[in-house]
């Protein structure tokens, strides 16, 4: 996606929690623990990836995005599509993307990395959409 700006990548944890995993230091029930909600956002909102699961590798990994953003009101803490992140960064103001992947077989799931996209605050400028209405003036 073009617009993605201020990327925090978390490879390198995810990459010292299953070192962690592979030397016995850490449980699998620690690391292999996705919750029913998020189970559920990979089956009907992820995007499959052709990426084994680190920890079964039974499974391929899908990734879950979810948007944050104080301009978002109910759809905050959802989760989009690529397609539908590409629709909202075109219509919303700055808001952030959170990328998890997820192993619907064993429940492995880690932070891949956040991002932020929508339209960048101007000095002055209002905000495209608001979530509160103004009152009229009397």
């Amino acid at each position: 996606m073009p617009g993605r700006r201020s990327v925090v990548d978390y490879s390198l944890q995810r990459r010292a929690v299953l070192a962690g995993v592979h030397a016995g230091r850490t449980g699998l029930f620690e690391v292999c623990d996705a919750s029913p909600y998020l189970s559920r956002a990979a089956k009907y909102h992820g995007e499959p990836t052709d990426a084994a699961c680190p920890v079964c590798r039974r499974e391929h990994l899908t990734l879950v995005n979810y948007v944050y953003g104080e301009h978002l009101g109910p759809v905050a803490g959802q989760a989009k599509t690529e397609a539908e992140l590409a629709r909202m960064d075109a219509a919303q103001d700055e808001f952030s993307v959170y990328r998890v992947e997820v192993c619907r077989g064993c429940g492995w799931n880690h932070l891949d990395c956040s991002y932020v996209l929508g339209a960048e605050p101007e000095p002055g400028r209002k905000p495209r959409r608001s979530r509160h209405r103004a009152a009229p003036e009397r």
